[in-house]
């Protein structure tokens, strides 16, 4: 009986799967040391054999099972490798993962976890696993899992989210976070910690700070107009009515409209880019958090550290070149 099944999909991310082997192995090597159970796993796909991954990689695998094994193992699926929104929704058709999205429907339907990071959230969604539920996925790939799965609740800012049997991770790096979230909600936070300890992997929170609205907003018309529209009006942001005025539509209607492209708001679309130039001002190192504050529009920089800590999880500090002193 295995407590996870690593399911992969041709063309999948390497580092991603690869991590996640790594941090299995790992946890099987430092389970005793801890006082816990070995971690057992195994590798399926949906032809067996080896599965050719991205960049030349390969990966020996198990033809996924006719019968679900005993048991409750938690099914993992490493992200898919998708470069665009477009070839995310090429895979879902694909015939092999049309068998994947049954098999995962009936783990799900068995009571059994299922772990998904960056597009491979994607599938979750294709398999019908997601209405109702409040799930995180690789930033950029946020609007596109609105549009496909409007019943669930999307927050690509937090990195990790837990959501009944169903556990969703940001891009596909996150597949590290995905991990040590999912071995210690199965074997504690001892061997959680002594894998992050052993592979020298820090805890993050957030996707946050990784964001850009520019790639986000790109190949959407309206919000790529807002965003120039903002940008340009700095440090006076325009207001919902102007930018309604200017976009030669009522206020309601650009509200739906903001919604339904991006899942939030025009006033937190607007945010997002102050935030984002800010970043940008920092990062760029020639100036105080007090003069970057002024010219995004902020009347102080306590505001400014307010709204960069709860949107990206840093201060302004952290942000920004060390050499510079944080006036």
């Amino acid at each position: 009986m295995h407590d996870f099944i690593v399911l992969l999909i041709p063309g999948a991310h390497a580092t991603s799967v690869a991590a996640t082997l790594d941090m299995l192995s790992a946890a099987a090597l430092l389970a005793r040391r801890v006082g816990c159970p070995v971690p057992r796993w195994t590798v399926v796909s949906a032809s067996g054999g080896d599965v050719a991954l991205g960049n030349g990689v390969s990966v020996t695998s198990q033809v996924l099972p006719a019968r679900l094994p005993s048991g409750r193992p938690t099914w993992i699926v490493p992200g898919l490798g998708a470069t665009s929104a477009r070839r995310a929704e090429a895979l879902l058709s694909d015939a092999g993962t049309q068998a994947v999205l049954r098999v995962l429907r009936r783990a799900a339907a068995r009571g059994g976890s299922i772990a998904a990071s960056c597009s491979a959230v994607l599938l979750l969604g294709g398999a019908g696993l997601l209405d109702g539920r409040r799930v995180t996925i690789s930033w950029w790939l946020a609007p596109l899992l609105r549009r496909m799965v409007p019943a669930c609740q999307v927050d690509e800012m937090r990195m990790v989210i837990e959501d009944g049997p169903i556990v969703t991770a940001g891009a596909a790096f996150a597949q590290i976070d995905l991990m040590l979230w999912l071995l210690r909600r199965r074997f504690g936070q001892a061997l959680s910690e002594a894998v992050a300890r052993a592979l020298l992997i820090d805890g993050r929170q957030l996707q946050g700070p990784y964001i850009d609205p520019s790639v986000v907003n790109a190949g959407h018309e309206l919000l790529m107009r807002i965003e120039a529209q903002v940008r340009a009006a700095l440090p006076h942001p325009p207001s919902v009515e102007a930018l309604a005025a200017t976009l030669a539509m009522s206020p309601r209607t650009l509200t739906r409209r903001v919604r339904t492209a991006s899942g939030r708001s025009p006033l937190e679309l607007v945010q997002s880019v102050r935030l984002a130039s800010a970043r940008a001002l920092l990062e760029s190192g020639g100036l105080s958090v007090e003069e970057v504050a002024h010219r995004v529009g902020y009347q102080d920089a306590t505001a400014l550290r307010r709204l960069m800590k709860k949107a990206y999880g840093a201060t302004p500090r952290q942000m920004r070149p060390t050499a510079v002193p944080d006036a």
